[in-house]
């Protein structure tokens, strides 16, 4: 099989069948790094450039993992040290790149749609990594395989997806695709962080109050407390925030339920989780952040095999 697509630019472009393909593949590389030797010649000829005009730690991390782990060629930039800082453009910055013979662009932007520009303008297999509020495919990618891997089905899950909805990309992908899947959504949190008419636009439930949002679902994602996006206050302290909608292990152990809990980081700890939530028994985020590898692997290799 093969995807429909020759960039994964978010997930708003992927059919189920799609989705399903990289989930599979994934698993089939989550196989690979459990061996001793955790490397495959898969992407042997393949060079791969990490564009990375946002900071990230997880998710460039776990790309170049990836990269290295299928045998590609691995060019690092991030715009701070480059000539970006001295004004380029982002269109010469590729060409430039793609003049060294690149076959991958991993991309993230603070301006949403700029990997939909740059897939318009280059020849280069284009990987959406985040841009600006619009969306993040491989996390939701691997939220669902790390949903699908604990529970064991992602049709009729009921999923929550707390806290900052307005800012988060994590957020947007998520619904694309567990809406594909099948799954259940009801978005929590303050009204000031919740986009007005995302009901109707997104079919999905919105609850104010979050103990009623974390006894209806199966998972509970919950997203951190964008402050470097939000241009004006949108509540009055971190410290309410946190006792309105922050997580602790007494909510948890009041619902007379397991829920399973994911954050797809870096975690605001004491606000949106609580420490012996973030690291307790229902947690799966350190499951999240190793899958992240095997689902990216399965992506890349995917897309190179569109290209050949």
């Amino acid at each position: 099989m093969k995807l429909s697509t020759k960039h994964l630019l978010g997930i708003k472009d992927l059919t189920r069948d799609d989705i399903q393909l990289i989930l599979s593949t994934a698993e089939q590389f989550k196989e690979v790094l459990q061996r001793p030797v955790k490397k495959v010649p898969s992407l042997r000829d393949v060079t791969i450039v990490n564009l990375f005009y946002e900071n990230s730690t997880r998710t460039r991390m776990s790309f170049e993992l990836a990269e290295k782990r299928l045998s590609a060629d691995v060019l690092n930039f991030a715009a701070t040290t480059s000539s970006a800082a001295k004004g380029e453009t982002l269109l010469d910055t590729v060409n430039n790149i793609l003049s060294m013979k690149v076959d991958m662009v991993v991309m993230r932007h603070s301006a949403s749609g700029a990997p939909h520009f740059l897939a318009k303008h280059i020849p280069a297999a284009i990987v959406n990594a985040g841009d600006g509020i619009n969306e993040h495919p491989t996390q939701a990618l691997l939220d669902a395989f790390s949903m699908k891997e604990k529970l064991g089905k992602l049709e009729g899950l009921k999923v929550a997806i707390i806290g900052d909805i307005m800012h988060s990309r994590v957020a947007l992908s998520n619904m694309y695709l567990l809406k594909k899947m099948g799954a259940e959504i009801t978005i929590a949190g303050p009204p000031t962080l919740i986009p007005k008419y995302i009901e109707q636009a997104l079919d999905v439930r919105v609850e104010y109050n979050l103990k009623k949002a974390l006894q209806w679902c199966d998972v509970a994602n919950v997203l951190r407390i964008q402050l470097e996006r939000q241009n004006q206050p949108l509540f009055s302290s971190l410290r309410e925030y946190n006792l309105v909608y922050g997580i602790n292990r007494k909510l948890l152990e009041s619902l007379g339920k397991e829920i399973v809990i994911m954050h797809p980081g870096p975690i605001n700890r004491g606000v949106e989780l609580d420490s012996d939530v973030a690291d307790g028994p229902f947690s799966i985020i350190l499951n999240q952040v190793e899958n992240g590898v095997a689902v990216r692997m399965a992506v890349l290799y995917l897309l190179a095999n569109e290209q050949g």
